[in-house]
């Protein structure tokens, strides 16, 4: 009796019998890691952002300080608070600006600069506001505002000017008790923005300070909040009449704040940090779709005798592309899922790394982040990985006897545009920012494209030189040659495939040396660290002999007038009629002019001419002219407190804003400009050092111009310059996975050739070949594709540096001349190195055993 045939193996049962072969061999090794190391760079950014997004809508109100928030430099119209009390909306008001905090003579007569905020009862709307008696002490919610007559202070002040609870702190002409520290403001902004220790005091002390003049900058704040059930919908309907009732009103330099539009200053640092992060994090993602795309391939090289057995004991092409589309899938999954882990313990090291930035009790990350980056490593393998593996299901039965039948080919073009495609819009989506995403994608697309092309031409070149090479050459180094001319196809992948590894790497070095230290030293040494603004027209010339007196050489002097632009050409303006915000922004705030005969010194004219008191004439800044869409010749009006001015464009100007100087959008080319124009001076210095027992300088000019604002711009960019370094800290910690990617990268595509290596190697043993020549020929071609790798990668890197510096992250970079150089050293040992690990095996192989190899 004939014993029944046996069943062959199922879709899943053959999966999972290779799933386990493959996992057990090391097989899967090279694909894992690579997804993994993607998958938690870009999940690490992406749990950070959505912890972060979710606390600040969670904190919203409290940052806004009411539900609603309208925000002007004039007092608001009267009609704002009828209508919203009409409504059923609570209200507050403050008035908040910068100025000098002194210490009475008796205790020594300190002064600092504070930012004061005069608050009337309600405030705050949303959030608490706490207290404390001393610095140290327990603090406790405050049930209002302070009383009349004193004030509530940050312990910094106290610390600065040596005073205690219970003295007097003197703000212009008032002095004030000092009666609690202020322990947790919840509208006042965050880090490093509030560059000055607050003073709240109540609204009915603010005339007697003395320190509101008709030309100071003020921000004055009505803050709404709804009751009830109906609270929100009552807001939101205020908010909508007073939009379109400024509108219809023309009233000009009113904002409205809300949970939609409110915007808090903090996101402008974090912004900038995520924009590192997420370089970083979108060059991990090509490095891994190199990674992966090489490693498949040789992985698929490796299972071709393997699926012609299975095409001889009968399984069709439908179940083995099928088992190998599960296999992939399944590792896909495995690799996304550690990856996620991983990110979610990174993002933990950012939230510690970037500690006063962002608040430390953020809400729990949602799901969506996981989710992506999962997303993102399934497309990475099944993408780039799985179109090589699929052609195993074509390999045809009579590969067993004919080993030359059934090769590997080139994936089509549709296939490899479609995963590119797919895989370019997560990493679009991933970058957040339009111009980093096109700019890093596209440029790493053209640059793959370049390094093909000069790779083969390379190769090309080196076919002619071989053989006038061999006479007189090293017997190893024309082999090597030979070699590397005798692949074409293996040399052009392995450059670039090293080129592009090379190129994440060198770029990364470029933007951490060359970019981050040009942000911090775009401020020259010389530059003023004093500028002291609200200086009245009649203290002009007792304030710069004060200065002249106290060591001051040189200084910007400059009036300073506040005016709003309200027609163009003759036509009114609105910020409707601009598309872009900046433009409606501008349109609808005051503008700082000045005057002055000279062109200042630290401007270029870069279009029409500087005529000193040219009559009707105006100079406007190249950068707001293109953002207004004027040019030379036309006319501006502005409204300058109730006074019509009007010039006519007859220069543009190029401002150098990172020279710390005194600059203006729109300047007057004239000495005197007329008198009913009310004007402050404005004045930028380096303050002369403090000398021992000397009364210090800012002090003494504090008592003798009690009304100015000195503001001490050497603290406030130290502290910027440590948040950069919390940033910077937390970018290099994930520069970690693209260095480790590309290192990645590097091995797989020296990797790729051991099988080939190996075999041609064996013969050239078999022929006589020592293991010592062979060990120079291996190093000889690796250190030549590695160096070709790294002048090509290293010129690309120059080129996308610029980009991104000049239109990312908005930075004048000249390119290191040194850079091909020592790119092309640093690709050639890389290179050296990962053949070394890589590639040891093949020259200690057995000679029979390679040829046994070979002939199954």
């Amino acid at each position: 009796m004939n014993a029944p045939a046996p069943t062959p193996p199922t879709l899943w049962t053959l999966a999972r019998r290779q799933l386990v072969r493959d996992f057990r061999a090391g097989e899967l090794r090279l694909l894992i890691v690579a997804v993994m190391l993607a998958v938690a760079a870009l999940t690490a950014v992406g749990f950070f952002a959505d912890r972060l997004n979710q606390g600040l809508a969670r904190d919203a109100r409290s940052l806004l300080g009411g539900d609603a928030i309208v925000a002007s430099d004039q007092p608001a119209p009267s009609g704002l608070t009828e209508r919203a009390r009409a409504d059923g909306l609570v209200v507050a008001n403050t008035v908040s600006f910068p100025s000098m905090g002194r210490a009475p003579d008796a205790q020594g007569g300190a002064s600092r600069l504070v930012a004061v905020k005069a608050a009337s009862d309600g405030y705050p709307l949303r959030g608490q506001l706490k207290i404390a008696d001393a610095p140290g002490a327990p603090e406790r919610r405050a049930t209002g505002v302070p009383a009349p007559g004193s004030v509530w202070v940050d312990a910094a002040i106290l610390d600065s000017l040596n005073l205690k609870p219970g003295d007097p702190l003197l703000l212009g002409d008032a002095s004030l008790t000092i009666a609690a520290v202020i322990t947790l403001e919840p509208d006042r902004g965050a880090g490093f923005m509030s560059f000055a220790p607050r003073a709240l005091l109540n609204i009915a002390d603010l005339p007697a300070t003395g320190l509101v003049q008709p030309a100071s900058r003020v921000t004055y704040r009505l803050a709404l909040a709804g009751q009830g059930p109906g609270g929100d919908a009552a807001v939101r309907g205020y908010v909508a009449w007073a939009e379109t009732e400024a509108k219809a009103q023309g009233w000009r330099g009113l904002r409205i704040e809300s949970l939609d539009s409110g915007r808090p200053e903090m996101r402008q640092t974090l912004d900038r940090a995520a924009k590192f992060l997420n370089l970083v994090a979108l060059l991990a993602a090509l490095l891994a779709a190199v990674a992966v795309g090489i490693a498949a391939r040789d992985f698929a090289g490796r299972h071709l005798d393997d699926c012609a057995m299975l095409r001889v004991l009968g399984q069709p092409q439908r179940r083995i592309a099928g088992a190998y589309t599960v296999e992939f899938a399944v590792v896909g999954l495995i690799a996304s899922a550690l990856g996620v882990l991983l990110g979610l313990v990174v993002h933990f090291v950012f939230v510690a790394l970037l500690a006063g930035l962002v608040d430390s009790a953020l809400p729990a990350p949602s799901v969506w982040p996981a989710l992506f980056g999962l997303g993102v490593g399934l497309t990475l393998l099944l993408g780039f990985g799985l179109p090589p593996v699929l052609q195993l299901a074509q390999v045809p039965p009579l590969r067993v006897i004919r080993r030359d039948l059934g090769e590997l080919r080139p994936a089509s073009v549709g296939v490899l545009l479609a995963g590119f495609a797919g895989f370019s819009a997560l990493l679009l989506a991933v970058a957040s920012d339009l111009k980093l995403g096109l700019i890093t994608v596209g440029g790493f697309a053209v640059a793959i494209a370049v390094f093909a092309l000069m790779s083969w031409l390379a190769v090309q070149a080196l076919r002619r030189a071989v053989p006038s090479s061999a006479a007189g050459a090293p017997r190893w180094l024309v082999l090597a040659t030979r070699q590397v001319a005798a692949r074409p196809g293996f040399a052009v992948l392995q450059v670039s495939a090293l080129s592009v590894g090379l190129l994440a790497l060198v770029l990364l070095v470029l933007l951490r040396t060359d970019l981050i230290s040009s942000w911090r030293q775009a401020t020259p040494p010389d530059a003023p660290n004093r500028f002291v603004i609200n200086v009245q027209p009649e203290q002009g010339e007792a304030f710069q002999q004060q200065l002249r007196d106290g060591g001051v050489k040189t200084y910007d002097w400059y009036p300073m007038i506040r005016g709003r632009l309200v027609a163009v050409n003759g036509k009114p303006v609105k910020p409707e009629d601009y598309a872009e915000d900046r433009a409606q922004r501008l349109v609808e705030r005051e503008f700082n002019l000045s005057h002055d005969a000279r062109l200042p010194g630290h401007n270029q004219v870069v279009a029409g001419r500087w005529t000193a008191d040219e009559a009707g004439a105006i100079s406007v800044e190249e950068g707001l002219a293109a953002t207004l869409g004027v040019k030379l010749g036309d006319t501006l009006r502005f409204d300058i407190a109730g006074v019509q001015q009007e010039g006519r464009i007859t220069s543009l100007r190029k401002v150098d804003w990172g020279s710390m100087r005194v600059n203006f959008f729109v300047l007057f080319p004239t000495a005197d400009l007329p008198e009913e124009l009310p004007a402050t001076y404005i004045a930028a210095f380096r303050a002369p050092p403090a000398q021992p027992g000397a009364p210090g300088f800012d002090n003494a000019l504090s008592r003798a111009f009690p009304n100015i604002t000195n503001v001490d711009v050497s603290a406030s960019i130290a502290q910027v310059q440590r948040v950069l370094d919390q940033v910077i800290r937390a970018v290099e910690f994930l520069f970690g996975f693209t260095l480790a990617t590309g290192l990645v990268v590097l091995f797989a595509a020296v990797t790729a050739t051991r099988e080939q290596r190996a075999r041609e190697f064996a013969v050239m043993r078999a022929l006589g070949a020592g293991g010592a020549l062979l060990a120079r020929v291996q190093r000889a071609e690796l250190l030549g594709v590695g160096a070709l790798a790294g002048v090509l990668a290293s010129v690309a890197a120059l080129a996308v540096g610029w980009a991104l510096a000049r239109y990312a992250f908005e930075f004048t970079w000249s390119a290191p001349l040194w850079v091909p150089l020592a790119g092309g050293a640093a690709g050639a040992l890389l290179a050296l190195a990962a053949g070394w690990w890589g590639l040891r095996e093949v020259l200690t192989r057995p000679v029979v055993e390679t040829l046994r190899r070979a002939a199954q």
